[in-house]
């Protein structure tokens, strides 16, 4: 028929089987292909390297660093971070004459801060402004006088303190192109409950340039987590309970779960000396200049960095528990868990919303 292609039923028949071979052959061939990409997957997942863990330690400061932390190898930074941390010390360690810091504080013509010393000037100026004075550097004569520095312990009275408070003030110091100004010479700064923290960021920072990816970093009790472990467990860090004496068996309070995240914890439970029935804590109040007296003996604060952590640490312990929960209804993004002791001589805490979403509850 006019406009039809007839084909024979031989011929119909071949033309089946042509199709069917050529469409099993297309069909043989994704097979082969999905099977050879499946093979390559899991050939690749027999030789990936599973991350090694890394621990190292030291002393620096004056207390000690525990780092742990995931690689790809086993490289260990040890000798770079001993070298850092050293370097740090030289710039803020109040322990050390040579020191930038110290020189600055002696009235050293020549000496310079550096980009450390800045950065740490700039945190506690930031904190002191925010804490109204709870927080300052300029607390060193005063920390000295009452036996918790270089100088040997002065018999303390309201005469000797009130000689010494014109000597105390944020405001009263300033960085100019590196150089101290301060208004009277005499005035000396302390890094002592900042710089810690900041020397955890240091190292941080250190680590991240090595693309080290999972790591805990513990600086004399000042922490930084980052990220989480290799199978995405959060790190856990301890908040010690309070004890009547510094050398009783130390236990914990609370356990928290860390991920990009620094927690500090200030007390006043573990430097202390006690004299004529009276103990005296190491954390002196700026604003009268006296060692707090009021019932807190923990604080723990959590931020992005430690540096921060650390200052507002301080600035808590200070202020203590009541004069916190204000400061806090001013500044509700900071958290924090205060232990303090009750009228009736028990143990009891206070914890921001943030800061209980994040303590463990099988501790």
């Amino acid at each position: 028929m006019p406009g039809f292609l007839l084909f024979s039923p031989v011929e119909t028949i071949f033309r089946k089987i042509s199709t069917t071979l050529v469409a099993m052959n297309f069909i043989t061939r994704k097979i082969s292909l999905f099977s050879l990409l499946l093979l390559i997957l899991l050939t690749s997942c027999r030789h990936r390297k599973e991350p090694v863990l890394i621990k190292i330690g030291g002393e620096t400061q004056g207390t000690y660093y525990a780092i742990t932390y995931y690689s790809d190898d086993s490289t260990s930074f040890q000798p770079s971070i001993d070298s850092l941390l050293k370097r740090f010390d030289s710039t803020a360690s109040t322990y050390k004459p040579n020191s930038i810091i110290s020189r600055l504080n002696n009235n050293d013509p020549s000496a310079r801060a550096d980009k450390m010393f800045t950065v740490i000037f700039q945190k506690a100026m930031e904190v002191s402004e925010k804490t109204y004075g709870s927080f300052d550097i300029t607390v060193g004569p005063l920390v000295s006088a009452w036996g918790f520095g270089l100088a040997n312990r002065m018999k303390m009275n309201q005469h000797i303190v009130d000689s010494l408070m014109p000597l105390v003030g944020f405001h009263k110091v300033m960085l100019d192109n590196g150089k101290l100004i301060k208004t009277d010479p005499r005035i000396r700064i302390d890094y002592n409950a900042i710089a810690q923290g900041y020397a955890v960021d240091v190292v941080a920072a250190f680590l991240d340039s090595k693309d080290i990816q999972s790591y805990l970093i513990d600086i004399g009790g000042e922490v930084l987590a980052r990220r989480t472990k290799p199978g995405g467990e959060k790190w856990s860090v301890a908040i010690e309970l309070p004890t009547k004496n510094a050398d009783d068996e130390r236990k914990i309070q609370a356990v928290v779960s860390l991920q990009d995240m620094a927690i500090s914890t200030s007390g006043s439970y573990r430097k202390f000396y006690e004299e004529n029935g009276i103990r005296y804590s190491h954390t002196i109040d700026p604003l009268n200049g006296y060692p707090v007296k009021h019932t807190t003996l923990s604080v723990s604060v959590l931020d992005k960095d430690c540096i921060t952590a650390d200052a507002y640490a301080t600035a808590f312990m200070v202020m203590g528990v009541e004069k916190g929960k204000e400061f806090l209804k001013k500044h509700p993004k900071l958290e924090v868990y205060f232990i303090y002791t009750a009228p009736d001589g028990s143990l009891k805490t206070f914890y921001t919303k943030g800061f209980e979403k994040l303590i463990r509850k099988d501790k």
